[in-house]
């Protein structure tokens, strides 16, 4: 198991659904554009996670 891959995609997925879960705050001072961002943030996360190990990813 790759570490380094665990390690960044946990970090993406924790900010992103941070920042996504903010956004959905009454009075958010984050621009909407960052919701994209930090959709294709949770994407790669979840890319990097199920593609640790070795084998077919599923």
């Amino acid at each position: 198991m790759n570490t380094t891959k665990v390690l960044l995609g946990a970090v993406l997925l924790f900010v992103s659904s941070a920042l996504l879960l903010y956004l959905g705050t009454p009075g958010a001072n984050i621009p909407i554009v960052a919701g994209g961002a930090a959709s294709l943030a949770m994407a790669a996360g979840a890319l990097l996670v199920g593609t640790s190990e070795g084998g077919r990813p599923v």
